[in-house]
C-alpha cells in the first residue's frame, strides 16, 4: 500500500471553527469550557463532505469528529446509543424491552460507570471527548431536539465497543429473553445462523511482491446498508493520521489506513460463544447452581427498565440471573442457559484505537495480541509491502470432547474456557 494522506486528492472548501454559539445561562460555565475545548480543532470538509479532523491530541480529534458525526447524522449516533445503553423502549415503546433487557443482563449502567472509572487515563480521555463532542454539537445547535439523550456521557462507550454490524450481543435471541423472563414456555431457537450470500465483508490484500509498482494493495469492501459508516478523516500532533470508516457514534476508524498500515474487517466464522446448562437448586428462597462437587450461589439482582406508552412512562423491574458463565438469557426443555461471549470493553475500546496508530506489522502483530475482536478476521497491507490475514482474534480455549456448537453442560468445569487460544494458535 502506497504512503500518502488522502487528504491530498481532494479539492478542499473553507475550515469550519468549532466556536460557542448560544448557550442557558444555567449551563454557560460548561459550554464556555467546551468552547475552549474547540479552538483546539479544526475540522475542514471536502468537496465530497468527508470530514477531515485536526486537533492537538488524540482526545481532540476525538472531540471533533463526533462533533463532525453530529453534524451529519446525530439521529443515528444517538440511536445507536440508545439501543446499546438498553434504553430502546423508552423511544419505541414495549415492544423494545427485551433488547433493553438483553443489555443490562451483560452490563448495568452501574458497572459501566466503574468501567469507566477504572479505566487507563488515555481511554478516559478518549471518552471523555467522546462526550464533550456531542455535548458541544447538542449546547450549539439548540434546534436539534434529541429523541432521548440530551447529555452523553463518558461511560456510554463501554456498552458500544464493538464496530461491527450489531456486535456480539444481537446473535442472543430476544425472544428467548422475552421468554424467559416472562416466565413462558420453552424457547427454542430454530434460526439458520450459517452465513448466506451476500452477508459479510470483502477485503482483498495483494503483497508487494506481486504489483508492478511494488507496493501492497489493500481493497476495503464492506457490505453494509448505505450510510451505516461515514468516511472519516483524523489527525492529531500525538501521531494518529488515520483515514477510513467508523461506525455512528464510535470514536475509532473501524475499516481503514494511516501512513503506513491499512486494515480490513470481515465476517468471521469462528464460534466465540458458548451456551451452558445450569442445573438449579432452591433453598428456600435462595438459589443455587450445580458446579462439580458445589452448589454455588445464583447472583440475583433486579433491572429496572421504563418503556413508552404513549405520553407516559411505565416502569417494569426485572429480577435477572447469572452465574460466573454469564446471565441466564433463556431456557431449554426446562433448563436455565447462560450465555458467555467476549465482554470486555475496555481493552476492546483500547485495542480499537491503538489499531489505528500502529506504523508497521511488528505493532500490528503486537496489537492483535490483545485479543478482543471478537466477530470479525482482519485483513493487512502496509507500505513496507507486506500483507498479513488474521482468521478472528477473540477465541476461547475449550475441551475438545465436547460439543460446543450446543449448549454444553455447565456443571462440568471441563466446559469452562481455558483461557483464549494465542493469535499464533489461531
Amino acid at each position: 500500500m502506497t504512503s500518502y494522506v488522502a487528504l491530498k486528492f481532494f479539492v478542499v472548501l473553507p475550515i469550519v471553527f468549532l466556536t460557542a454559539c448560544i448557550s442557558p445561562p444555567a449551563t454557560i460555565n460548561e459550554t464556555e469550557r467546551l468552547a475552549t475545548r474547540a479552538e483546539r480543532v479544526e475540522i475542514i470538509r471536502d468537496d465530497f463532505g468527508i470530514p477531515h479532523i485536526y486537533g492537538k491530541t488524540d482526545a481532540d480529534a476525538v472531540f471533533g469528529l463526533l462533533y463532525a458525526q453530529a453534524e451529519d447524522d446525530f439521529k443515528r449516533v444517538e440511536h445507536n446509543y440508545i439501543r446499546a445503553i438498553g434504553r430502546l423502549a423508552e423511544v419505541e415503546g414495549e415492544k423494545a424491552l427485551y433488547s433493553d433487557l438483553r443489555a443490562r443482563l451483560f452490563m448495568t449502567i452501574k458497572q459501566a460507570k466503574l468501567a469507566y472509572q477504572n479505566s487507563p487515563t488515555s481511554l478516559k480521555a478518549l471518552c471523555d471527548a467522546f462526550a464533550d463532542g456531542l455535548n458541544y454539537y447538542l449546547a450549539t445547535h439548540t434546534d436539534v431536539k434529541p429523541a432521548l439523550l440530551t447529555h452523553f456521557e463518558p461511560w456510554m462507550p463501554m456498552f458500544f465497543s464493538e464496530g461491527s454490524i450489531g456486535g456480539d450481543i444481537e446473535q442472543i435471541s430476544e425472544q428467548g429473553v422475552k421468554a424467559f423472563y416472562e416466565g413462558e414456555a420453552n424457547y427454542l431457537d430454530t434460526t439458520d445462523l450459517a452465513m448466506a450470500e451476500p452477508s459479510g465483508s470483502n477485503g482483498f490484500a495483494i503483497s508487494g511482491k506481486l504489483t508492478r509498482s511494488g507496493d501492497a494493495m489493500l481493497l476495503i469492501n464492506p457490505h453494509t446498508s448505505f450510510y451505516f459508516r461515514p468516511e472519516v478523516h483524523m489527525v492529531s500532533e500525538e501521531g494518529l493520521n488515520a483515514y477510513g470508516a467508523v461506525t455512528w457514534g464510535q470514536f475509532f476508524v473501524y475499516q481503514g489506513f494511516n501512513q503506513k498500515n491499512g486494515w480490513m474487517h470481515t465476517s468471521t466464522g469462528v464460534d466465540f460463544m458458548d451456551e451452558y446448562l445450569e442445573t438449579i437448586i432452591e433453598r428456600g428462597e435462595e438459589l443455587y447452581y450445580l458446579y462439580a462437587d458445589e452448589e454455588l450461589q445464583v447472583d440475583t439482582s433486579p433491572v429496572v427498565l421504563k418503556y413508552r406508552d404513549g405520553d407516559t412512562f411505565i416502569s417494569k423491574t426485572f429480577a435477572t440471573f447469572r452465574t460466573h458463565h454469564g446471565p441466564v438469557t433463556h431456557m431449554v426443555n426446562g433448563q436455565w442457559v447462560t450465555t458467555r461471549i467476549n465482554w470486555d470493553p475496555v481493552n476492546a475500546l483500547q485495542q480499537s484505537f491503538i489499531r489505528t496508530k500502529t506504523a508497521n506489522h511488528s505493532e500490528f502483530r503486537t496489537m492483535m495480541d490483545m485479543r478482543t475482536n471478537s466477530s470479525n478476521n482482519t485483513v493487512y497491507a502496509d507500505s513496507n509491502g507486506d500483507i498479513a490475514y488474521y482468521h478472528g482474534n477473540f477465541i476461547p480455549k475449550r475441551d475438545p470432547s465436547f460439543d460446543y456448537s450446543q449448549p454444553v453442560n455447565g456443571s462440568l468445569k471441563n466446559t469452562d474456557w481455558d483461557g483464549l487460544h494465542t493469535v499464533d494458535e489461531t
